[in-house]
């Protein structure tokens, strides 16, 4: 199966929707399951995982909802992982395509502070121990910490959405070298995704960005990379396709094995949609 493993859907509003700012004007619609459809379909994808984009559990339950709409996508919802009652909050939002939860540390005014949280701690040790899937939003500034937490929370998968939002303009040498800890851990894996809109201004290169996914490639190796189109926000620098051709373009060196891990095999492992039993991944 192959699976677009990042992309969002929404009804625009800008109350709903702060973060969309005023120069982002292709932001400023909605972008729903008809939308995407023929997107997945032209790249053969058979599945997806639809990611929170605002802080909201009605949101987690409307993206439940629009997965309906398509046989094979899975959400990645949003939960306050520090709440007292988030057991019976988990109760209530149990649902066979709920896969896991993302949190935008990114936007906390202390993102370092906020992973060292007691109360983080706690929640994460629930939603691991129920094998929720839990995605880090945070900039490169950040990774240092976000290694500290993945290093305390390693009984369930944790995923790097973006690749940490790297520093573009410091190259990608830079990058691996601050991943290299984190990427050691067997139980992270990171999302080919974002990186169009990390270019500054938006203006991107193959040259510029193609060293990145290879860096990703040798910290990580395919079997812990996942493609992630995230479709609409990537439409601020670069059509659908564009973000797909990049990722397949520095793939087709790779065995056949490896580029089936990347599209789509690891996805499927990581968000339980094969059917198997990895769970001995986490029997320490």
């Amino acid at each position: 199966m192959r699976i677009d493993a990042h992309h969002h859907y929404w009804r625009y509003d800008a109350t709903s929707y702060p973060w969309i700012a005023d120069s982002m004007t292709r932001l400023q619609q909605d972008f729903l399951p008809q939308d995407l459809a023929p997107l997945l379909a032209q790249h053969r994808l058979a599945g997806s995982i639809a990611v929170q984009a605002r802080q909201s559990a009605a949101e987690t339950q409307q993206l439940l909802q629009w997965a309906q709409a398509l046989p094979a996508t899975q959400v990645v919802g949003w939960i306050d992982v520090t709440a007292a009652d988030l057991a019976p909050q988990l109760a209530a939002l149990r649902h066979p395509r709920l896969r896991g939860f993302r949190h935008l540390v990114q936007d906390e005014p202390a993102p370092a502070g906020w992973l060292r949280q007691p109360r983080v701690a706690a929640g994460m040790q629930q939603l691991q121990a129920q094998r929720y899937v839990w995605e880090m939003l945070v900039t490169w500034r950040h990774l240092a910490d976000a290694t500290q937490f993945a290093a305390r929370h390693d009984r369930h998968w944790l995923v790097l959405d973006h690749l940490g939002k790297p520093d573009i303009a410091r190259g990608a040498q830079a990058w691996g070298e601050q991943v290299a800890e984190l990427a050691a851990m067997p139980h992270v894996v990171c999302k080919l995704s974002g990186l169009v809109t990390e270019a500054p201004q938006g203006q991107w290169s193959r040259a510029q960005l193609r060293p990145f996914i290879d860096e990703a490639l040798a910290r990580f190796g395919p079997e812990r990379l996942m493609f992630g189109s995230d479709w609409p926000v990537c439409l601020l620098a670069a059509e659908y396709h564009a973000v797909a051709q990049l990722v397949d373009e520095a793939a087709a060196e790779l065995s056949t094995h490896e580029q089936a891990a990347l599209w789509g095999e690891t996805a499927a492992q990581v968000y339980g949609l094969t059917g198997e039993n990895n769970e001995s991944v986490f029997a320490g």
